[in-house]
Order: C-alpha cells, then sequence, then structure tokens
C-alpha cells in the first residue's frame, strides 16, 4: 500500500535535500495516511460502546461522512463546475431537524448502525472508502490545489482533531459528563465543522446544525463566529450560491461569502475571518496563517514549554508577519534553491505562537512541528525575513524525516534519554538525538551557501552560525555513527549525513567563527557531562 522509497531519494534526504520526486513521494504518502486517519475515526466509532459513542452522535457521524463523500466526488463530463454545483435546496425539514439530520438523500437512506457504504463504495479510488491508501494525489499533480475536498482534509490541523477524536473513541467508558465525555462530544461536533466546510467548497447546497465551543464556531480555513450567548450554542448552517448562513436564537443572521482558497468575509462583527499570507512565489497559493483552529495547540508533555500558547493575531501582529514573510522567498533562495523548494511542497499553513519572555528582542524565536500535523509550522512572531526562513529550514527537516521515517525504518534504539546534544541541556534518546542532528546539518549548510554570496549585508553573521550548526553536528554525529541500533538503510542514511558534513569543510568559516564555535559546544558539553553522567541508563552498545 505504501510506497517504496528509491536508494536515490534517501541520499538525497540524506544530504538534507529531496529532488521534486523525492519530496512528492514524501506528501503523497502523508496525505494517503490522513484519509486512513479519518477512515480509522468512522471505523472507531462504529466499533465503539453506546456508552462511549452514542447512536446519535453515530447517526451524525454517517450523515457527515456521506457529505464529505459528496464532495469528493468528481463531477460526472459536462456537469456544472462547483460553483454552479446543482443541488437539492434547503427545505423547511431540513431546518427544524434535529442536530445530526441533514438535506441529504444518502443519509436519509442508510440504515441504523451502519456507515453510507454504497457512498463509500462510490467514492473514486483514494477518496473515502477502504481503497484510500491506492493514492492520496492525482498523477502528475498536487492534491491540495486538484481537489477542493481533499485541500480541506489534508489541511494539517485536521491531524490533531483525528487523533484526539481516537483518543476519545479508545477509552473506556467514564462517568456521565466526564472530561472523555465533553472533549468527545467537542471532538465529533468538529468533524460536522469540518464536514460543512468542504461541502461548501465543493458548491454543495445543504442545511445543518452545528454547535458553537465556548461561544465559538471554528469553520476550518473560513474563519470563526462569534456567538451571541457563552457556552455551548447550535448555530443552523445553510450553503446556497457560494455563501453560509449562519443563524442563531437572540441574534441576527450572519452571511459569510466564501472566498477562493482560505477566508471568507462578511460584514457582520460577529465573524472573524482566516487569514493567509501570500503564496511564497508568484505562483504559489496563498499559505494560511492559522490562529483560529481549535485544535491549534501543541499537545502537554515535556520539552515544549511556552510552545503550548497559540497567538490570536491582532493588525499589528498580522503586519509583523507579512513584513517578515515577504522577504522570505529571497533569504530561503540565497541560502539554495533547494530550501525554497522544500517549502514550497511541504509547507501548508503557519500557526502564530506567543513569543516567550526568555527569547529577548534580537534575532531570537520559537517554533515547532507536530508529527501529527503535517504541513503545519508553529513559530512566535519572525523579526525577520532570514529568522523566519532558517526557522522554515529548521522545521522542515523534522517534517521530512518524521515523513520518511513513517515509510524507512532507520533504526531501532529504543527511547532511553542518553545522548549529549549541544543544543540541549537534557539527554536525548536517539530518535531525538537523530532528528534535531538532521535540522542543525541542514542550517550549517542554509548559512554556509549565504555566507559564500558575495556582497550579503549579514555576511559575517551567517557565517557565524554555520560554525556554530556545524561544530553542533560534528559532536553529535559520532554518536549517531556508532550506534548498533541502525538498520541497513538507517547507516545509508546517516553516513551520508556525516559525508554531508564533511564536504562543508571545503569551505571553511573565518577561524575566528570556528575557534568560538569549538569552545561553545566543548563548554556545554562539560556542563551537560556535570549535571547528567552519574544518572545515564547504560548504553546498548
Amino acid at each position: 500500500m505504501f510506497p517504496v522509497v528509491p536508494e536515490r531519494a534517501l541520499l538525497e534526504l540524506a544530504r538534507t535535500e529531496g529532488g521534486s520526486d523525492t519530496l512528492t513521494l514524501l506528501v503523497r504518502d502523508q496525505d494517503t495516511r490522513r484519509l486512513l486517519l479519518l477512515r480509522a475515526v468512522l471505523d472507531a466509532a462504529e466499533g465503539a460502546e453506546r456508552s462511549v459513542c452514542t447512536a446519535a452522535q453515530k447517526a451524525r457521524l454517517r450523515a457527515d461522512w456521506a457529505l464529505l463523500t459528496e464532495a469528493d466526488r468528481p463531477p460526472s463530463p459536462g456537469a456544472p463546475t462547483s460553483e454552479h454545483r446543482p443541488g437539492r435546496a434547503a427545505t423547511r425539514r431540513d431546518r427544524d431537524a434535529p442536530p445530526g439530520a441533514r438535506g441529504t438523500s444518502a443519509v436519509a437512506d442508510a440504515p441504523t448502525g451502519a456507515w453510507s457504504t454504497h457512498a463509500a463504495d462510490d467514492a473514486p479510488t483514494g477518496a473515502w472508502g477502504s481503497r484510500a491508501g491506492a493514492g492520496a494525489a492525482p498523477a502528475g499533480g498536487d492534491a491540495r490545489f486538484a481537489n477542493p475536498a481533499r485541500a480541506r482534509l489534508f489541511h494539517p490541523l485536521t491531524g490533531p482533531w483525528a487523533r484526539s477524536c481516537l483518543r476519545g473513541l479508545d477509552a473506556a467508558p467514564g462517568p456521565a459528563g466526564g472530561e472523555r465525555e465533553r472533549r468527545l462530544r467537542r471532538d465529533l461536533a468538529h468533524f460536522s465543522a469540518i464536514a460543512a466546510v468542504v461541502a461548501a467548497g465543493a458548491g454543495i447546497p445543504f442545511s445543518t446544525r452545528l454547535t458553537a465551543r465556548a461561544g465559538v464556531l471554528a469553520l476550518p480555513s473560513l474563519g470563526a463566529l462569534h456567538t451571541a450567548r457563552s457556552g455551548d450554542v447550535p448555530v443552523d448552517v445553510t450553503c446556497t450560491e457560494g455563501r453560509l448562513v449562519l443563524r442563531q436564537a437572540d441574534a441576527p443572521d450572519v452571511t459569510v461569502h466564501l472566498e477562493s482558497g482560505v477566508g471568507a468575509w462578511s460584514g457582520a462583527l460577529a465573524w472573524t475571518p482566516a487569514h493567509a499570507l501570500p503564496g511564497l512565489t508568484p505562483t504559489a497559493p496563498p499559505l494560511p496563517l492559522d490562529d483560529l483552529d481549535p485544535y491549534r495547540e501543541l499537545p502537554d508533555g515535556p520539552g515544549h514549554g511556552d510552545l503550548r500558547t497559540p497567538l490570536a493575531l491582532d493588525d499589528a501582529e498580522r503586519k509583523r508577519w507579512l513584513q517578515a514573510w515577504s522577504g522570505t522567498a529571497l533569504a530561503l533562495r540565497t541560502g539554495g534553491a533547494q530550501r525554497l523548494a522544500e517549502a514550497g511542497a511541504l509547507l501548508r499553513c503557519l500557526v502564530p505562537l506567543e513569543t516567550p519572555p526568555d527569547v529577548g528582542t534580537g534575532r531570537g524565536s520559537c517554533s515547532a512541528t507536530r508529527r501529527e500535523a503535517f504541513g503545519a509550522l508553529l513559530s512566535s512572531t519572525p523579526p525577520d525575513p532570514v529568522t523566519l526562513a532558517a526557522t522554515l529550514v529548521h522545521e522542515l527537516q523534522h517534517a521530512k524525516l518524521a515523513a520518511l521515517s513513517d515509510l524507512v525504518t532507520l533504526h531501532r534504539a529504543g527511547p532511553a534519554a542518553r545522548y549529549f546534544a549541544p543544543w540541549r541541556a537534557d539527554p536525548r534518546p536517539y530518535d531525538g538525538l537523530l532528528q534535531g542532528t538532521y535540522s542543525h546539518l541542514a542550517l550549517a549548510a542554509f548559512h554556509q551557501r549565504r555566507a559564500l554570496v558575495d556582497g550579503l549585508p549579514d555576511r559575517d553573521w551567517a557565517w557565524a552560525q554555520h560554525a556554530r550548526y556545524r561544530a553542533q553536528v560534528g559532536a553529535a554525529l559520532p554518536a549517531l555513527v556508532g550506534s548498533p541500533d541502525l538498520t541497513v538503510r538507517g547507516r545509508r542514511f546517516v553516513d551520508e549525513m556525516a559525508a554531508t558534513h564533511e564536504r562543508m569543510a571545503e569551505h571553511p568559516a573565518p577561524r575566528g567563527h570556528v575557534a568560538r564555535a569549538q569552545a561553545y559546544v566543548a563548554s556545554a558539553r562539560t556542563l551537560w557531562t556535570r549535571r547528567h553522567a552519574s544518572t545515564l541508563p547504560p548504553s546498548n552498545g
């Protein structure tokens, strides 16, 4: 079901590169996994006890699934485009229906306790049925743009939502009204919002009832409605002719007009539109700057620190993002054409974070990626284009290596945290060391390429950055290369990383920068050893 990674692609990635075919292979595989993950949510709900997922919730999931299937089905030859797609107008029965009912014949005819099997069976290969793994993108194209329905489902933050659903559906039944029940109810309601957004983008007329949580109805990639009342509020949604009408009790109707791609506008103050940055290149689509999605937060866990705090942007912050973004393509290009190409291929949305107080006022920032949110990059407001470009280089290596690791077993090391990483104060597990070394190798290459550009205003700073990252990678590589836990393909990968690091010596940084970088790494190792040497778990080697 999943593709084989050719040796050429493996070595390209080991050099922190990746041609168009290699990056497309990673992206298509991640998209296929997303569709399978969505199917897993439906299967888990079907098999869940009624005390976990009620009959009404299952019926609503079937309705939402059928609407997704209808939106994904390609029109027959000669049929109108999505902007003029015919559909049954909303009826009084639709508007008065209880939550979970919808003006969709596929749902009305679906037997109780079964999914819309005829809709899934008729779906195109790679869509919602059991054949999802056969191919998530049209041959020779990018599914994000060729298929609007899948573009919404491939939005990175749909991944964390699906994972949250699976955790709730797999859990043992808890007390009525408990936290697990509340979270699952919220998760399942969000699927209805996703289905509504997908159907609206496909031009399918419908009427449905959604639920705002804590006074906010989030419609992913479109925007958010702030309801007149707090708490959980029912909102009736009608979609016709490219617009949504949102109706709630004791408040005026809000009409929202869909835009191509990201966002939807309304004259109502209760509506906040989703925002996007211009395409990274003239031919690229706008890039979502997502400060609205309720699933954009990092999960609780060690190592995340202040990264769990998402930022709702005001106009001033949005302008700062735009100023940094406007020069990012040039900064990436000066660090190598490959860096611009991989950003265009892998990046699907930016999630703003608050800046931690210890970052300061210089060129610092904080950033992260999430394995379950492929294509998303979380970052504090970047101070300038070069910092944002370096952040993209850093974080997209994590995305590349995580995607490769889904296809190729590089090592069989355990989770014990015992390795020194010069960029961290704590011991790292082998996989964490591999991830960090890989991203720092890319940063060393990026800054070296920039430093070799004649006339670069910050050339000396670029050399200093290159020297530090190269010294850090040099300190970490021996542990990676010497591990007995590497597979055959993992050995090839790590050896090529080491060769890439060695080739950088052909264009050395000025001696003063090299000396300071080596002293920095030596000091970090001494301090780390003093703190942790006596508590490290034993080695396998």
